[in-house]
């Protein structure tokens, strides 16, 4: 009896607690959409389905189905017997299925109240400044959980080698000379420790001022914002624009009916900006520095690195 409960516990409670890894964590070489909500991730990643596809419909046109272009011809079948084009058939289904991917797909993040989407054949960046863009010139609320939705168009190992071997070369496309442009660095790790606030600002600004020298730091209202989210071992990066505008693309924020400061303000961005130490809108704190490297110390550096 004993030994039945031993090896019952053993099969289900020893492992039923773990999640499946593969295609469904995040992972290095995935592209898609960071979001963050505050508690029911399971109603926040509706709403991030729901809302994804409603404009990706917009810019790309509906989602087709699997294409069978490979199917074979009438001919092809007389020509071959029954068995031969059942494993040819097989094959190519099985070729078609394994090409063939939805344009969004939800993974473990690996962090509480973090969605992940990740893409296919969509460009995040494109999308979510779409998204922002309407809902800042509409005002008008399409969600109730979501807060932030942050496009990830890079990921790679989150250790100091693995980060500066792969963003001297995906930051080319926005930084390398003679490209000259203002900028600021955002820097969030969850469920990491080995990567101080610091030191990821200081390198990051390093492989900035290399591509270019003439480009600027500006926290107020920045051409371009290098957006840096760790999770455990994955780092996640894109490069974006009207970060200010947009509220630090924050769902809630930026729908929004602008306040008279605001909107005396418009021109040059929100005023919270001018202040990298406030709030994102779900917690969260953004940094960006080059020159200088004077970034903020105290609690806001270490919620970076405990969290």
């Amino acid at each position: 009896m004993s030994e039945t409960r031993k090896r019952t516990r053993k099969r289900f409670g020893g492992h039923a607690h773990k999640k499946q890894k593969g295609s469904r964590e995040l992972e290095v070489g995935a592209q898609g959409v960071l979001i963050t909500c505050n508690m029911n991730e399971r109603k926040c990643t509706s709403e991030a389905f729901s809302l994804l596809n409603e404009y990706a419909d917009a810019l790309y046109g509906p989602e087709q189905p699997a294409d069978r272009q490979d199917s074979l011809s009438e001919d092809e079948e007389e020509d071959e017997d029954a068995e031969a084009a059942l494993k040819k058939e097989v094959s190519q289904i099985q070729s078609s299925i394994k090409t063939h991917q939805q344009r969004f797909s939800a993974v473990d993040s690996g962090a509480n109240n973090v969605v992940f989407i990740r893409t296919h054949g969509v460009d995040p960046e494109q999308l979510v400044h779409h998204i922002l863009s309407d809902l800042h010139q509409t005002k008008k609320r399409k969600s109730r959980v979501i807060l932030r939705m942050l496009p990830v168009s890079g990921t790679c190992r989150a250790f100091p080698e693995d980060m500066e071997k792969f963003l001297s070369v995906f930051l080319e496309r926005w930084f390398k000379a003679p490209l000259r442009t203002t900028f600021q660095i955002c820097f969030k790790a969850r469920n990491s420790s080995h990567n101080k606030r610091d030191d990821v600002i200081k390198a990051v600004a390093g492989l900035v001022g290399k591509m270019n020298p003439l480009h600027k730091v500006d926290l107020t209202n920045p051409e371009l914002t290098i957006i840096i989210e760790i999770i455990k071992t994955v780092c996640c990066v894109s490069v974006l624009k009207d970060y200010t505008l947009f509220r630090k693309y924050n769902l809630q924020e930026v729908a929004k009916e602008p306040t008279n400061q605001e909107a005396a303000n418009q021109n040059t961005g929100p005023q919270e900006a001018a202040n990298q130490t406030q709030d994102h809108g779900d917690g969260e704190k953004a940094d960006g520095s080059a020159e200088s490297h004077d970034v903020t110390t105290g609690n806001g550096t270490k919620e970076a690195e405990l969290e």
